[in-house]
């Protein structure tokens, strides 16, 4: 069947499905090049090394109380006993003869457990995350929130504007936590705003974009400049992904895509139809690129975060063919604002987790690149220290300050990270009404952070490269915070 010539036309205008990449493209001709002249760094020297973070948002707020539990009887840090005390009562208590044992050498050497999802067997292999904190490839920051300035009890309870904008709410502390601002409201991430300094100087050469979301256009990706590439997980191949369309291989479609790489070639003195005819070449190069040389080596489960994860480990390993030294990821695992049915929800959650995690810490050490490569995790808030209701139905409720785990060959695993308590240790003191708690009178538990989201961001984005003076466009408040840096991050 013949076409007609504007058929034909218009199969040959179709390009690739991810539409997002052309803005991002550095040879988008002079109007993007001199767009973001004032809007990020063109000089510097070209990274000499790959890096990549990948944030694990868990919405819904996880219940940290019961991820990262006191295994010890040391009454001056609180133990287990506190633990059990508050929590066992209404069936809410983890066991601790499940408990997966880790030792703390910041705080005495005192031993704390993870949850017992982290340890999952599979033929007689631990396939979770638990021995990675042994072999120093995990750590947590402990006691994490939203913080205007550093906060104390007293402080909170007699100054409300020191206080985080709408604390407890889901949509602004999932907010406060992706653009780390708990002051006002900003319509930017903090991963999309290391990509606004970062990209021109760090990916010169690059065919997709810097920041990248398996969770569509999520706060944290979008900068004041730069836009994600919004990808789909596993198992949908990379190569189909970001491919060509209107190209299917047939006789008449490759006649087509000879005819338009042949126009491509005539150059006709104008920037903007030179930009628009690079645009082209380099969907064509992309699309003839990707192919099986980008599939993982790993097996990854078969879950949301499993196919999630394993997207991003395939984008990663064609990290050369897109000319990338440096990549944001967002991921996200749905489900932990658990006011009931806590036990069996958040185990399956934490399992999911840890699963797609180790998994994925595996494909990066086989990439050989584990080292390069920082996976960590991010929450609305932690959740109550008293729990909701009872039995079958026990749950929590909305808190504030939580822990977060941070998981790599750079990691300096095995330790708690974060500023001290009122115990003197980065870990909360687990009593209601206590130093630690917002809440007074009936309390119910919910921890002042000691430790901000600049703080634990800016330690991540430290490590990935970015500039001490391009931290207060990144972090506007991090000058209210004595410390930046938080140690955990090696070189």
């Amino acid at each position: 069947m013949k076409e007609t010539r504007r058929e034909f036309l218009r199969k040959t205008g179709c390009g690739l499905t991810m539409a997002a990449m052309a803005s991002q493209l550095h040879h988008f001709g002079m109007l993007n090049t001199m767009a973001q002249k004032t809007r990020g760094k063109i000089g510097g020297a070209v990274p000499s090394d790959y890096r990549a973070l990948v944030c694990i948002f868990f919405f819904g707020g996880n219940d940290g109380n019961n991820m990262l539990i006191p295994n010890h009887a040391d009454a001056n840090v609180s133990g287990y006993p506190a633990y059990s005390a508050a929590r066992a009562p209404q069936g809410l208590a983890i066991a601790q003869n499940t408990l997966l044992p880790i030792a703390v050498p910041r705080i005495g050497g005192l031993s704390y457990g993870l949850h017992p999802s982290f340890g999952t067997v599979t033929g007689g292999v631990n396939s979770g995350l638990h021995p990675l904190w042994a072999q120093g490839k995990m750590a947590a920051a402990t006691n994490v929130g939203p913080l205007v300035r550093p906060l104390t009890r007293i402080e909170y309870q007699n100054n409300p504007e020191w206080r985080p904008r709408q604390l407890f709410s889901h949509t602004d502390q999932q907010n406060s936590s992706q653009n780390a601002r708990a002051d006002v409201v900003m319509l930017s991430g903090w991963g999309g705003r290391i990509s606004d300094r970062m990209t021109i100087a760090a990916n010169p050469d690059r065919l997709v974009p810097t920041m990248n979301s398996l969770n569509g256009t999520s706060l944290f990706t979008v900068g004041e400049f730069t836009q994600p590439l919004s990808i789909g997980p596993a198992p949908t191949p990379l190569s189909s992904i970001l491919s060509l369309t209107g190209y299917n291989g047939t006789p008449m479609a490759n006649a087509r895509l000879g005819a338009l790489e042949s126009q491509l070639d005539i150059e006709q003195g104008q920037d903007l139809v030179h930009a628009s005819n690079e645009v082209h070449r380099e969907a064509i190069r992309i699309s003839r690129s990707l192919n099986d040389s980008s599939e993982v080596t790993v097996a990854f489960p078969n879950t949301d975060i499993g196919n999630e994860l394993k997207q991003v480990a395939r984008m990663i390993k064609a990290r050369n063919t897109l000319h990338v030294n440096r990549q944001i990821f967002f991921c996200s695992l749905d489900g932990f604002d658990t006011h009931t049915g806590q036990l069996i929800g958040q185990a399956a959650l934490l399992a999911r987790f840890s699963q797609a995690a180790r998994a994925f810490y595996d494909e990066m050490t086989a990439q050989g690149i584990a080292d390069k490569v920082t996976q960590f995790t991010m929450t609305d808030f932690n959740r109550t220290f008293n729990p909701g209701g009872s039995g079958v139905n026990v749950g929590s409720d909305h808190a504030w300050a939580n822990h977060q785990f941070m998981i790599g060959g750079s990691v300096m695993g095995g330790d708690f990270y974060g500023i001290n308590t009122t115990n003197g240790t980065p870990f909360p003191t687990l009593v209601q009404n206590g130093p630690d708690d917002a809440d007074s009178g009936s309390a119910r538990g919910r921890w002042i952070p000691t430790t901000s989201v600049e703080q634990y961001a800016g330690t991540l984005a430290s490590w990935f490269g970015l500039e001490a003076a391009d931290v207060p466009f990144v972090f506007p408040n991090m000058g209210n915070f004595p410390v930046t840096n938080l140690g955990f991050m090696a070189p």
